[in-house]
């Protein structure tokens, strides 16, 4: 069958974030769009959307995510825009997606994952184990305000929150001795100077889906839909398949503790996750191997596992 492929008159609309970031993620979305179907740059636009999670007052304010909202914080604008036909397509940051789609929108296409793991930026230690007891971490994620806790009760975690060059600027101002960031995010930026270690999985799990860019796109919108096709890649998807499963079965937003990681191994996929206290007091741990096509099916049961060793107030608030 023919496409009906974009032109300079009926460019493809790519919807993003303004975040560096997140223009460089819509970059490489469109760079590997005219790649795969021989086309120029006019034949794509970027539409830089602004989400209530860019608000400046809400950044400035250092309010925590929980209470400003959940996960869709970084995605409702963007996905109004989407299915009301402004735009073609969005690119997303994985681990900022619900595990569920609006009506009428599907993210089935994944680019080629990046590094997994979290980067250690700290002006003054190399790595986690040199900071001194009662220093400042700041973070606005959950997770690693909860792993740090874990590690190290004797630090102290203040909120954090901005894209990257607002959150290297705060630490540059002495809010806090150290911070982490994604090592996808800082390679994609050509900035993996700023980081002083990449943090191993084995001392911190990484968000589920870190590392990887979704394009989401309408169900019934089948142009896109050949057009997003070869830009699929497999090993990422089958990955996401184990770890946004896992999530999903857990009910994981930004007030969750979650963390997670698949690996493949041969014809295996093998899953790590773990849930935590948001205070760090408490960790548990569960890990798997399935052949991996049973991916999903591996994400439920170690997710089925950490429920059933979890009390009942396990998530709530201290």
């Amino acid at each position: 069958m023919s496409m009906d492929h974009p032109t300079p008159d009926r460019p493809l609309k790519i919807g993003t974030r303004g975040s560096p970031l997140a223009l460089a993620q819509a970059h490489e979305t469109r760079d590997r769009l005219m790649d795969a179907h021989g086309l120029p740059e006019a034949a794509f636009e970027i539409a830089v959307i602004k989400t209530t999670g860019d608000d400046r007052t809400l950044i400035d304010a250092d309010r925590p995510l929980k209470e400003i909202g959940n996960k869709g914080l970084f995605t409702k604008e963007i996905e109004d825009a989407m299915l009301s036909g402004a735009i073609d397509i969005a690119v997303h940051s994985m681990k900022d997606m619900p595990t569920e789609q609006p009506a009428g929108l599907v993210l089935d296409c994944y680019l080629p994952r990046e590094d997994t793991r979290d980067a250690f930026v700290a002006p003054h230690a190399a790595r986690i184990a040199d900071l001194a007891p009662g220093q400042v971490v700041g973070t606005s994620s959950l997770r690693r305000r909860a792993q740090m806790l874990a590690l190290r009760p004797d630090l102290k975690v203040v909120e954090f929150r901005g894209n990257v060059q607002t959150r290297l600027q705060k630490l540059e101002n002495g809010v806090a001795d150290c911070t982490f960031l994604a090592m996808a995010g800082l390679r994609r930026l050509n900035m993996t100077h700023v980081a002083r270690a990449a943090v191993e999985p084995d001392e911190m799990l990484p968000a589920i889906a870190q590392g990887a860019i979704g394009i989401e796109r309408r169900m019934d919108d089948d142009r896109t839909a050949q057009m997003l096709a070869p830009l699929n890649d497999t090993p990422t998807t089958q990955r996401l398949a184990a770890e946004r499963a896992f999530l999903a079965a857990l009910d994981g937003s930004c007030e969750t503790p979650i963390a997670g990681v698949a690996v493949l191994e041969g014809g295996t996929i093998w899953l790590r996750g773990e849930i935590l206290r948001p205070d760090g007091s408490e960790r548990l741990y569960e890990e798997g191997r399935a052949p991996i096509a049973e991916g999903a099916a591996l994400g439920r049961d170690l997710a089925a596992k950490l429920r059933a060793r979890a009390p009942a107030d396990f998530f709530s608030w201290m």
